[in-house]
């Protein structure tokens, strides 16, 4: 594989695969575009002509069947994940999986399955993973800097910031701000605490606002924002535990009557604590309490992302986000729509 470019097959042609995938395949020397297709062949012909990409599939069989595809960007909707991943697996071509990795725990396993037993890299796409940020402040937690991580807090509030599409259809995305943006910064934080195995979850969801009609507000489109239908969450919170005795607080929210927050991330160690955007941390010095904030840009995550997995793919390694770190994560997601159901602390 070192010896020629890595030839990629993008499923699905929407907002992310064009103003994220695209351009950070498009930074690498070592990538050729070949394939691409999405529910609405039009926009797959678009996204073709304009990238010069060789072949436009109808369906996602037809693209994983293709030969000169080694690799694909999963970038549809989430209920489509499983579907995808489990024919680009079966072909025998390498995964990049948007996140989350499915909408259901039993799509999450089958996956992982079937990545186990196809020998090929599998990764999801935790993007924030990949920020400078995130890098330094995971590398100080893999050196010891924190000590034993015992408590951490997660979130990400938008006031309104509900977007428009089939993210609020339940039907196609799994969930509402939980699985979007709640994913994010719940991987994100477990990553920084070492990754413990989830053990419960005790969580509750609200929807009081909905298709709110706030004026002089903003709302994020996805490119088909026909037939509307709003019957997500808007806002949830809740505690997971870990079999180390380490727990997490989470609050996530698209809508919600109060200040935005952007994402947040908090751990809090035995010898030292840390935050996440701002970066710094909390800890003694000569038996004084300092507090420190290094510098380091945002970078480009998509790229760095991108970078990583073609690396793994060259280098015949296992990717940093594992099909296991996904079917984890999506317990977790799940799990909090369980115990929220429930009204009570679920198992995982």
């Amino acid at each position: 594989m070192s010896s020629k470019k890595i030839r990629i097959g993008l499923i699905g042609a929407g907002n992310i695969c064009q103003n994220a995938h695209i351009p950070a395949y498009l930074k690498q020397s070592d990538v050729e575009l070949v394939a691409v297709c999405d529910l609405n062949e039009e926009r797959a012909k678009e996204v073709a002509a304009k990238y010069n990409i060789k072949h436009v599939a109808r369906t996602i069989e037809d693209l994983v069947a293709l030969e000169d595809v080694d690799a694909v960007s999963i970038c549809v909707w989430n209920n489509a994940h499983a579907r995808a991943a489990l024919a680009a697996v079966k072909a025998g071509k390498h995964v990049l999986c948007e996140k989350p990795m499915a909408t259901t725990v039993a799509e999450a396993q089958a996956m992982h399955d079937a990545s186990k037993a196809g020998g090929k890299v599998f990764m999801l796409g935790f993007v924030n993973r990949f920020r400078s940020d995130s890098l330094l402040l995971k590398e100080m937690a893999d050196a010891g800097k924190f000590g034993d991580i015992y408590f951490a807090r997660a979130g990400w509030l938008r006031r309104r910031g509900t977007p428009l599409g089939w993210f609020t259809d339940v039907s196609k995305s799994g969930g509402g701000p939980v699985i979007d943006i709640g994913v994010h910064v719940i991987d994100l934080t477990w990553h920084f605490m070492g990754k413990p195995e989830p053990v419960s979850v005790n969580a509750t969801t609200h929807y009081p606002l909905g298709n709110y009609q706030t004026k002089g507000v903003g709302r994020w489109k996805a490119l088909d924002t026909d037939n509307l239908i709003f019957n997500t969450e808007d806002s949830a919170a809740g505690t997971i535990r870990f079999a180390n005795g380490a727990s997490m607080n989470f609050e996530v929210s698209w809508a919600v009557n109060m200040k935005e927050t952007g994402i947040y991330s908090y751990i809090f160690g035995k010898d030292a604590g840390a935050s996440l955007d701002p970066l710094e941390i909390y800890g003694e010095e000569a038996n004084y309490l300092v507090d420190l904030k290094p510098t380091t840009d945002r970078g480009d995550p998509f790229a760095c992302e991108i970078r990583h997995f073609l690396d793994c793919i060259q280098e015949g390694k296992e990717p940093s986000i594992t099909a296991k770190d996904g079917l984890n994560v999506q317990k977790m997601l799940n799990g909090i729509y369980d115990s929220a159901k429930a009204g009570r602390e679920v198992w995982l």
